[in-house]
């Protein structure tokens, strides 16, 4: 189903480039090229548990739309429940974490301006490679303006 009209695209159910993370798979559904850098948008479907570092976009906002399951976000030194349905809005240079629920749960990641993608493509390929280490995930995010603080209190999920 998956349409082209001048610069407007429809992606049906299903539909996107698919991001394998070795765990999970993310997909790709509005990238920089196709949004003109307005905004990027991919889909994830993650498993109970999964969750990275402290970490802060110092290049985009970043939004969260829980489809499925639930995530516990930490923001600003507390940490929020947020069950299917919830909406997550995370302004750029805010440190943020998360952890997907008791459940594997799928949300919507948005990045304005477009952002990430590139960051989670370098993760697949060094995933794909068996060169995934703290250091050489903090080398990849810096190359993709975001920085890791470190991992999340240790009293957080």
């Amino acid at each position: 189903m998956s349409e082209t009209v001048g610069a407007a695209f429809v992606l049906g159910p299903g539909e996107g480039r698919l991001i394998d993370l070795g765990g999970f798979q993310m997909s790709v559904k509005a990238a920089h090229g196709q949004t003109g850098g307005a905004f990027s948008l991919l889909e994830a479907d993650e498993p109970a548990g999964f969750g990275p570092p402290v970490h802060i976009h110092r290049d985009a906002a970043e939004a969260f739309y829980v489809l499925e399951g639930e995530y516990i976000i930490f923001l600003d030194g507390r940490e929020v429940r947020c069950p299917a349905g919830s909406f997550v809005f995370i302004p750029a240079g805010m440190p943020h974490g998360f952890r997907v629920g008791a459940k594997p749960s799928r949300k919507l990641n948005f990045y304005a301006p477009a952002a990430m993608v590139g960051y989670f493509d370098e993760v697949s390929a060094a995933t794909a490679a068996g060169q995934v280490s703290p250091e050489a995930l903090s080398e990849i995010a810096l190359r993709h303006s975001m920085e890791v603080l470190g991992p999340v209190p240790e009293n957080y999920v």
